[in-house]
């Protein structure tokens, strides 16, 4: 009677270990014995969780301190590389070298350690970073190193779990290639599916001013932002967050909402066009005339109490301009020109209000990001509440048996940066069912 055959692995930027926990279940499915030689991960709440679930870990923390000696001889490397130096591509000659990055501790331990084969994941926008120069860099290292190299664009939505979530996975192997266009999908699941219920709900002013304005049903699937028009949107000014205002005023908001975009104004101005500048009275005044202006004398004090109530800015529009940073490198920086005339602007930030999307139940949920999955809402009875972290690690694909011992913003910060379990496990199945 033949044992069954162990995999060894090594788990780099584990996070939550949702890589792992991939390889895992497919392992299982295969009836593979699998055995975590190694993990890293830096991040000191991601490694209590990480022990947490997998007891006994011990968990490296800065890869790039940890030499390939210390490392145990492994088959297969799972890595979800953090992809914050490829935002500066652009500037490094078409990311030509790889050091530097943490993408450089990938191939220096593939190089020195000769696995069989590897997984990564990285966000989607790796594809075009630098008109893909940085992904044809990567391949090529990877290659270089004696791979049969694919990746696939992959959404989350198609793995069963209700988030549309893409990102790039690269598969490595030392045989044949392993294609991933053709993995079997799974049947669409709705928000619904993976919703508690029963929760306690929100009561603050803010929920207080956007439900006596709207019902519940007309805020389902709104977003909550005071960015760009359509309707989905709710604004501040329709809810009069900030203050009262008249009909007049929300109409210039609504106007204005789309007006600051346009690329005449930056023409005019001498600047180069950004999403959105302020404008000054004049040229306000060229496309904004009211017959009546209600309580106020003239336009400008119509503004200024817009200003006075934080729906507008009064403030210089900025150019693009180059500076130096500390590497004494020339990056490109926004910033106020003193020499032109204030205007007024929106004061908008995508996460100014404390909820920034309601959303729908018979849908899906859009990526999730570290940044504002604190924010996103969904109906509970007859009140909005925020997402739990147990709904949380749902739309991560994670087991009911997983468990986070966090504050839901630190917990959400986590799972913004993890992957899809679901996705992985059908890739190692790929992997090691054709072997």
């Amino acid at each position: 009677m033949h044992s069954k055959k162990t995999l060894l692995f090594i788990d780099l930027f584990a996070g939550l270990g949702g890589i792992r926990l991939g390889l895992e279940c497919a392992c299982k499915q295969l009836n593979l014995n699998s055995q975590c030689v190694f993990t890293s991960e830096i991040k000191k709440d991601a490694v209590r969780t990480y022990q947490k679930n997998f007891p006994n870990s011990e968990v490296s923390d800065d890869i790039r301190k940890i030499s390939s000696e210390e490392i145990p001889d492994f088959d297969i490397l799972l890595a979800g590389f953090p992809c914050q130096a490829f935002s500066r591509a652009g500037t490094r000659q078409g990311f030509s070298d790889t050091r530097g990055t943490l993408f450089f501790e990938v191939e220096r331990i593939l190089r020195d350690k000769q696995p069989a084969n590897f997984i990564l994941e990285n966000v989607e926008g790796l594809v075009t970073n630098d008109r893909g120069k940085t992904l044809r860099t990567i391949l090529c290292k990877l290659k270089d190193l004696g791979y049969k190299v694919t990746w696939e664009v992959l959404n989350a939505l198609d793995f069963g779990v209700p988030q549309d979530r893409k990102r790039i996975y690269i598969v490595g192997t030392r045989s044949h290639p392993i294609f991933l266009d053709t993995l079997p999908k799974s049947k669409p699941v709705f928000l619904s599916h993976i919703l508690e219920t029963g929760k306690p709900t929100l009561k603050t002013e803010f929920i207080d001013k956007l439900c006596d304005r709207y019902s519940l049903n007309e805020i389902v699937g709104k977003s909550i932002k005071d960015k760009r028009g359509g309707k989905n949107n709710i604004h501040s000014w329709d809810i009069e967050l900030k203050g009262e205002i008249n009909e007049t005023q929300k109409q210039f908001l609504n106007i204005l909402l789309k007006e600051r975009r346009k690329k005449k104004w930056a023409e005019l101005k001498g600047i180069k066009w950004m999403d959105g500048m302020p404008l000054t009275l004049a040229e306000i005044a060229s496309f904004f005339a009211p017959n009546h202006l209600f309580e106020f004398k003239n336009l400008k004090e119509l503004l200024d109490d817009l200003v006075e109530k934080r729906y507008l800015a009064f403030e210089h529009p900025k150019d693009e301009v180059e500076v130096f940073n500390k590497n004494n490198q020339k990056v490109k920086k926004r910033l106020a020109r003193m020499d032109l005339p204030k205007g007024y602007n929106l004061v908008t930030g995508k996460l100014s209000f404390e909820i920034s999307k309601v959303l729908e139940p018979n849908s899906f949920a859009p990526t999730l990001v570290a940044t504002d999955m604190e924010r996103l809402a969904i109906v509970d009875g007859d009140g909005l509440r925020k997402l739990t972290i147990r709904e949380g690690l749902r739309l991560f694909g994670f087991p009911e048996s997983y468990q986070i011992d966090l504050s839901p913003k630190k917990a959400f910060d986590l799972l913004g940066n993890t992957v899809v379990v679901s996705v992985i496990e059908k890739i190692v199945h790929r992997l090691y069912s054709l072997e």
